[in-house]
């Protein structure tokens, strides 16, 4: 059976699969970035970001046995829009 575009149905999942496993394997942007990276994301400066963390405003990742802390960037994405305004 051939699809509008010619393309057989078996071929289209197959170019779906493929590119789905390339953005996985190559993603824009990593998941976890570090402080100074982090404190970049959202335009405040590295003790700004500690306070926050220090505070409870945003969660960090810590593997075992480690000691550097990782922000996940949709924790970072999640601050940003519950602190948005609007002008009056």
């Amino acid at each position: 059976m051939q699809a509008q575009d010619g393309h057989s149905g078996m071929e289209v999942k197959e170019n779906q699969a493929k590119a789905r496993a390339q953005r996985i394997n190559n993603p824009q942007r990593p998941r976890l970035l570090g402080l100074k990276a982090a404190a970049q994301h959202l335009g405040l400066t590295e003790w700004q970001m500690r306070t926050l963390v220090w505070n409870g405003v945003i969660p960090v990742v810590q593997f075992p046995n480690g000691r550097k802390k990782y922000f996940d960037t949709a924790d970072l994405d999640e601050l940003i829009q519950r602190n948005k305004v609007t002008s009056n």
